[in-house]
């Protein structure tokens, strides 16, 4: 005779799987969900609507259980007047990415194979530093140096921190009051004899040169379009929210120039161990940093946070991490191996995966990838959202649609891998690029390479919505699906 109780069991168990099917919609069907419902409406507000503030008021900060937490915006934010036109504002930022990603090229290219490059025009001789372009640098949080707060970019791919400096032969406009050394009770200059001065060797990739008297190291970052900053290393007091770090090393910029959006400098979070803020707050934070980039939304905000108690983040997936890989020749930089990329569930092969390194980087918006890789996920891509009218090409972006017809679409899931099963679920909002406010114009948000042995990136479009952590110490860099919030 059968038991009659296992079977009511297993109908009792069927019965409420259904039921949380039911409850969840429709794509509860799928262990993974293969495409995402992207809003047009909301994602045009997101990309495009927001009252502008003409003041980049300071971002909050808090400290929770031994974690310093900073409010982190798009630089949007601070961005003075209305935008007249969406379209060039668009093709502009477009075109800098595109002269940031290629000067980085150069820069690989030149440490790779160990040439180095004079600064013709520094009157003090400096030679010319590597850096990257601040006027693609996207994301922003406010700090307390020598008891003045600055508003500064973030950027993972620099290490020296620095802020325009009183007295100044020439400084761009910003919105706050210059920092003055000579207010700052807790202020010391760098002498160019120490081991301090040196350190810039490791930091920028050229050593510190002699000032007039007294004997200041000066230093020298060029950006490559003739932007630049200039000045001499101090040390200060530094506020990050009420954690406070003595005797913080930086560059105080006498000659500064470009297109910086009204910022006091930038914030360096770059790997090596030198000068960079990971670095000289190790013995506070243990080397470990993260970050959740919001939208460029005018009311969007996320959060920096500084240390490592995971309990301070609100993601809604586990992190996922994958090991970084070593680059003597590029120390500042933090480097993955990248296995695959999917697209709707699809595992893609491509030739290039094996290579491995791909670099992670806030200061680069678009993702730049092997042309095989790219040819690979734009076909994929094409085949599974189908039905759509295409639209031009888009500066770098040659893969576009015209959706102003749609309250919504249904779009694939794009997924990267990394080694050690660690993966990057790129966020709905971070998939396509808005180019014209209607929607007639927008476009896959990737770009191939030039060529096949550059350096790909992950770029700051696709951390959209994602908590990132970096472990310096343990050399581990890991992933979590995150809204955006810093309350």
């Amino acid at each position: 005779m059968v038991d009659a109780k296992p079977l009511l069991q297993s109908v009792l168990f069927l019965f409420l799987v259904c039921l949380s099917i039911y409850a969840n919609g429709v794509q509860g069907f799928n262990k993974e969900k293969k495409k995402k419902v992207l809003h047009l409406q909301k994602f045009r507000l997101k990309q495009y609507g927001g009252t502008r503030t003409s003041a980049c008021l300071s971002q909050k900060s808090r400290k929770v259980k031994g974690a310093t937490i900073l409010e982190i915006k798009h630089r949007d934010y601070c961005s003075a007047g209305k935008i007249v036109d969406w379209n060039k504002k668009q093709q502009k930022r477009l075109m800098l990415d595109d002269v940031h990603v290629r000067f980085l090229q150069s820069q690989f290219q030149n440490r790779v194979s160990g040439i180095t490059t004079k600064d013709d025009v520094s009157e003090a001789q400096i030679p010319l530093t590597s850096g990257i372009r601040l006027e693609t640098l996207n994301y922003i949080v406010t700090v307390e140096l020598g008891g003045r707060n600055m508003t500064v970019i973030v950027d993972t791919g620099s290490d020296l921190t620095w802020v325009q400096c009183q007295p100044c032969k020439f400084c761009y406009n910003q919105q706050e009051r210059l920092f003055n050394p000579s207010e700052s009770k807790s202020y010391q200059s760098v002498t160019c004899n120490s081991t301090t001065c040196q350190s810039l060797q490791f930091a920028t990739g050229n050593s510190g040169v002699c000032g007039s008297n007294p004997q200041t190291c000066n230093y020298v970052v060029n950006y490559g379009d003739g932007s630049y900053t200039r000045g001499e290393l101090g040390r200060d007091h530094l506020n990050l929210g009420t954690t406070p770090v003595d005797n913080f090393v930086f560059g105080c910029g006498r000659n500064n120039k470009g297109l910086f959006g009204g910022v006091s400098g930038l914030m360096g979070l770059g790997r090596s161990q030198s000068l960079s803020v990971v670095s000289q707050t190790s013995g506070l934070f243990g080397g470990v940093f993260s970050y959740c980039l919001p939208t460029t939304e005018a009311t969007a905000s996320g959060s920096l946070v500084m240390g490592g108690d995971s309990s301070m983040y609100k993601n809604t997936t586990p992190i996922s991490y994958s090991r970084m890989v070593a680059n003597p020749q590029l120390s500042t930089f933090y480097f993955l191996n990248l296995t695959g990329i999917s697209i709707g569930g699809v595992a893609l092969r491509a030739p290039s995966f094996a290579s491995g390194g791909i670099l992670i980087d806030s200061g680069t918006v678009i993702s730049r990838l092997p042309p095989p890789v790219y040819k690979a996920i734009k076909a994929e891509f094409l085949k599974q959202f189908t039905g759509y009218p295409p639209a031009p090409g888009f500066s770098i972006l040659d893969t576009c649609f015209n959706l102003s017809a749609y309250q919504e679409v249904n779009i694939p899931t794009m997924k990267m891998h990394f080694e050690g099963d660690a993966e990057l679920t790129v966020d709905v909002t971070g998939i396509l690029y808005l180019v014209e406010t209607d929607a007639s114009q927008i476009c896959l948000a990737l770009a191939s390479l030039s060529y096949e042995d550059e350096v790909a990136i992950i770029g700051n479009y696709q951390q959209r919505n994602q908590r990132v952590v970096y472990n310096t110490k343990d050399s581990k860099l890991g992933f979590a699906e995150e809204s955006c919030s810093f309350t």
